[in-house]
């Protein structure tokens, strides 16, 4: 009879338990639902301005390749159209997010235009990204070869690996030209957000070459044809690109970030759209600056993403008494993904700070060890700063009462984010 008692006494702890983490998951969903509803509103009546400085791209000579590094949306895509234009051999193009609009139609009909006359075109785009672009958009010509990446990608269907997405953001012209960085196709993106891309001419192209070919051999369907893996030209491991791929279990891309850190000696500027350190990333940082490191960070004080921002404020406590310096970037989403480390090294990519990018989608990043092209991060890094203004611990400690309770509601999401 005892253990009959007992065993019911546990089942009833067990449902017990089961409802009280129910409930606190629907709490965090409700809380999630209410400021994404409060920001909709915000949005329309105080849409962001748009207004942030920008640099002229300027091209830096590092290991027999000319970088570039855009910072207009504007400039960015007239030079990828300009390049497409100029392709003789191939383009690979590769994107997250392709609007169908006024910006999305010149890249459709440029990458058209150039595969009627003779340049074999290939082109990857994510579907998850693009369910709301019109169908029609998303129709192409034969001419061009195109891989929609699908939705469910893999065999088990409790593989996190199944449904992980193309993130990534990659133009590659007659495999001597490359582009790589946070920047989606579309209007929105070239007016109105702060982004950074890379341009690349000469060997260093490969990276990306051989980044897409990868990619597009790996999931391309029966009708596609293969491309071929030619391997580098010449190799150089002062830039080289670090691919996170989930079908493979790789995600170099994290351990790129901390091995980077945990080298620092004088400063590290990190530039970001969504910044949600994992417990080793985080530990990393506090590590450098006790050790004398000046540790800046430059994120969004009000992203796209609201749920995202208000989990990244449930570290900024631990970041800001750690000695870790907060700049919010004003009027515009700032959405590079950027770091620059003692002038030394730096990377460029599409890989955010926050667990689905780092553990979860398929990203690239690119790092460079050149004092030259830290120089020239370092300027842009500058020049963010001079839109943004400066959170400290002394603030961020008199927030309400209120706040505070959202940031701890919400902050678990992080798993999911």
């Amino acid at each position: 009879m005892g253990m009959i008692i007992m065993a019911e006494h546990t089942r009833a702890l067990r449902r017990g338990a089961g409802y009280a983490l129910l409930g606190t998951a629907l709490v965090q969903l409700s809380a999630a639902a209410v400021l994404v509803a409060v920001d909709a509103v915000r949005k329309r009546r105080h849409p962001p301005s748009g207004y942030f400085p920008r640099i002229a791209p300027e091209v830096v000579h590092a290991h027999e390749s000319a970088l570039s590094v855009y910072t207009d949306g504007d400039e960015l895509y007239d030079a990828m159209l300009r390049d497409i234009r100029g392709a003789r051999d191939s383009i690979f193009f590769e994107t997250y997010i392709w609007k169908g609009d006024e910006v999305g139609e010149r890249f459709k009909t440029e990458l058209t235009t150039a595969a009627r006359r003779g340049v074999d075109v290939y082109v990857i785009y994510d579907t998850f990204a693009n369910l709301v672009v019109p169908r029609s958009f998303k129709t192409f010509d034969p001419a061009l070869q195109v891989l929609e990446f699908g939705m469910i990608n893999g065999r088990s269907p409790f593989s996190p690996r199944t449904y992980a997405r193309d993130h990534r953001k990659l133009l590659v012209v007659d495999e001597r030209i490359g582009y790589v960085g946070g920047y989606n196709i579309g209007k929105l993106y070239a007016d109105s957000w702060r982004d950074t891309h890379l341009r690349i001419e000469g060997p260093a192209a490969w990276e990306l070459t051989n980044a897409f070919v990868d990619f597009w051999n790996y999931y391309k369907h029966a009708d596609h044809p293969e491309l071929p893996d030619r391997g580098a030209r010449k190799w150089d491991a002062r830039i080289r690109a670090a691919l996170n791929l989930p079908n493979r279990l790789l995600f170099p891309v994290r351990g790129l970030y901390i091995e980077g850190i945990e080298r620092a000696i004088s400063r590290i500027a990190i530039t970001q759209g969504y910044f949600i350190p994992d417990e080793e990333i985080m530990a990393s940082l506090l590590r450098a600056v006790k050790r004398g490191v000046e540790v800046r960070v430059l994120i969004p004080e009000i992203s796209n993403h609201v749920v995202a921002d208000w989990v990244s404020r449930g570290d900024y406590a631990r970041l800001l008494r750690g000695g870790v310096r907060i700049f919010l970037f004003q009027h515009a989403m700032v959405h590079a993904k950027t770091a620059t480390i003692d002038g030394r090294w730096t990377t460029i990519g599409t890989t955010n700070i926050d667990r689905l990018s780092l553990t979860g989608n398929f990203e690239i990043n690119v790092e460079i060890y050149d004092e030259g092209f830290a120089s020239a991060m370092e300027e842009v890094f500058a020049s963010d700063l001079t839109n943004s203004r400066e959170l400290t611990l002394e603030e961020w400690a008199a927030r309400p009462w209120y706040q505070r309770v959202v940031e701890r509601l919400v902050h678990p999401l992080a798993f999911f984010l």
